[in-house]
């Protein structure tokens, strides 16, 4: 009768007394080291196919997606990620990259906590009829594309050049068509913002 490992991982291994067989010796020991080595798959609709019951603990390896997921009993949770390439934000007529020396305003999907991430950098110019800002405020000239949009819109802070300005700080809102515009500039009962740069270093949101 064969035993188990001595780590209560649950490879069986073949007793002396068992009938010889080889075929088997190797499907107890391969299918069980396969079950906790790191799996690969083409994507998760591969893995979710060649692992109809997951079991807690389990890792797989995706290469369409560039993710290292793990199964924690209930579903499968991103624990990794590739590399992913800074892509310039496609800027609308009134916005130019590399505000204040800033670099370009790029964009960049990362793995934050398990859970997929915009992440954004640079600087943009921007400019100004009257109070107005460009294209009222939308910076971009074309979406971003599906992968790189929030589920519903996210609202975070970004800072912006004081020279012009009343504030330091504007707000961007991530729509979930892919556009993202820009509030807190114009004329106001406490005076005038039309900041020349408006930056974007250090901003994430949730997908």
């Amino acid at each position: 009768m064969p035993t188990t490992d001595a780590y209560s991982q649950g490879i069986q291994i073949a007793a002396l007394t068992d009938a010889p067989n080889a075929q088997t010796l190797a499907f107890n020991i391969v299918d069980a080291l396969a079950g906790r080595s790191v799996m690969r798959f083409s994507s998760a609709s591969a893995r979710n196919a060649a692992l109809s019951s997951p079991v807690a603990g389990m890792v797989a390896a995706l290469s369409t997606e560039k993710l290292l997921t793990w199964y924690d009993g209930s579903a499968w949770t991103v624990i990794g990620s590739g590399t992913s390439a800074w892509t310039n934000v496609p800027l609308t007529s009134g916005f130019t990259h590399n505000g204040n020396s800033n670099g370009n305003f790029q964009y960049r999907v990362v793995n934050l906590f398990g859970e997929p991430t915009l992440m954004l950098q640079g600087a943009v110019n921007a400019t100004y009829s009257g109070s107005n800002i460009a294209n009222g405020g939308i910076v971009t000239s074309t979406p971003l594309p599906s992968s790189a949009r929030p589920g519903s819109l996210r609202t975070v802070v970004i800072p912006c050049s004081d020279v012009s300005s009343i504030r330091i700080t504007l707000k961007l809102d991530a729509q979930p068509d892919g556009h993202l515009k820009i509030y807190g500039t114009g004329t106001g009962a406490d005076g005038t913002s039309k900041p020349p740069w408006i930056g974007f270093n250090g901003v994430f949101y949730s997908l």
